[in-house]
């Protein structure tokens, strides 16, 4: 990651940096290997507005603090006040932005650079991004069944537009993770670099978008999200989140799932 700049904004759960017109925004929780916190969910959002206001600004990089992208939501904070399940719509209902997702509006480029283990609601931040670049190291999981909650980001949409329903279908089932190689092959990804290299190699491709007309750079975003967000799908997520939180969803048996899990020493 670069150096920090007069334009750095240092947080203790999410870090915000902006150097040659890219602003880096890192989760860092590193010894919850990023998992998606109350305080996470409400500053992820500020600083990908922070980035979408300044002017300073063109692409926005997303990536976690070693060792891992994001594990997904606070599985603590989930199993005891569930606090962290409404925020940012993470149940399928609009975010503070009226929309629906992790993230609010974003006319500037948002590329998502995975290095370590992306796992359900860190793995919806990444299809959430325009694009990936993954090091070596990274993983992705959809355990979504695993713990008994329901997408509400948009991975049902993004994840069989990204590598095709069948395959969607199996890794949303079995919760069974797919490795970098995996992801590149299946076009989840479009690239794989060494893990030293992730910043650097995401930086120059954020530095060649930059180097074109920004206006029209972002006017091709606009149309292919037009094109590609697929409302109905989206709607019908949200639907499905939300009746399964209303009848189903209990934060007992998601600490019970997490405890079992750790019990059993899972290391994907």
């Amino acid at each position: 990651m670069p150096e920090p700049t007069e334009n750095s904004v240092s947080d203790d759960v999410v870090l915000y940096e902006v150097s040659e017109r890219i602003a880096t925004i890192t989760l860092n929780r590193p010894a919850a290997r990023n998992a998606l916190s109350s305080e996470v969910l409400r500053l992820l959002p500020q600083r990908m507005q922070q980035a979408e206001a300044d002017s300073e600004v063109d692409v926005v990089i997303l990536t976690g603090a070693d060792p891992a992208f994001s594990a997904g939501l606070d599985l603590k904070e989930l199993g005891s006040t569930a606090s962290n399940l409404g925020a940012t719509g993470a149940d399928g209902r609009p975010n503070a932005s009226g929309v629906r997702g992790p993230f609010p509006p974003m006319s500037k480029p948002l590329i998502g650079a995975v290095n370590g283990v992306a796992v359900t609601g860190g793995f919806e931040l990444a299809l959430n991004c325009d694009f990936l670049v993954a090091s070596e190291r990274a993983k992705f999981g959809d355990t979504h069944s695993r713990v008994g909650v329901m997408p509400g980001w948009g991975l049902t949409v993004l994840l069989p537009q990204a590598i095709g329903v069948r395959r969607a279908r199996e890794m949303s089932w079995t919760g069974n993770f797919m490795l970098a190689d995996e992801a590149l092959h299946f076009g989840l990804v479009n690239h794989v670099v060494p893990h030293d290299d992730l910043i650097p190699f995401t930086r120059q491709l954020a530095l060649d978008i930059i180097g074109n007309d920004q206006p029209g750079v972002r006017q091709m975003k606009a149309t292919y999200a037009e094109i590609a967000h697929e409302r109905e799908g989206w709607e019908i997520e949200a639907t499905n989140a939300g009746r399964w939180q209303r009848e189903y969803f209990n934060k007992d048996a998601v600490e019970a799932r997490r405890q079992a899990i750790q019990a059993r020493g899972r290391t994907q």
